[in-house]
């Protein structure tokens, strides 16, 4: 069975991300305030972005994998703008700080 991973717009600004057999039907919900605690309080919500898969659960698996993700990384998804997902896919712990957050003259 098909499945879905959607990312809403709530009425606050913030992102909710979800997966679903039915889209159409889980958007109504959420509109209904029939859907998460989240998007009944900040309703209505938008669809700004989804994607389709063969099975529900690689549907849930890509949920959690953007849930994850920080607004910007969401934001260029939601945007078509897939180049810049790996370098908002770098954080501290791999990679340092970036040169802009660093302290001091750089000297010793």
């Amino acid at each position: 069975m098909k499945g879905y991973m959607y990312i809403l717009k709530c009425a606050n600004g913030k992102y909710y991300t979800g997966s679903t057999k039915n889209l159409d039907r889980r958007l109504a919900q959420h509109q209904a305030g029939e859907g998460a605690n989240f998007t009944r309080r900040y309703r209505p919500v938008e669809l700004v972005y989804y994607e389709e898969f063969e099975r529900i659960d690689e549907a849930f698996c890509r949920e959690k994998q953007v849930q994850g993700w920080s607004r910007k990384k969401k934001e260029a998804l939601i945007n078509g703008e897939y180049g810049k997902l790996p370098e908002l896919s770098r954080n501290y712990t791999q990679y340092g700080k970036p040169p802009s957050a660093s302290s001091g003259s750089g000297g010793r």
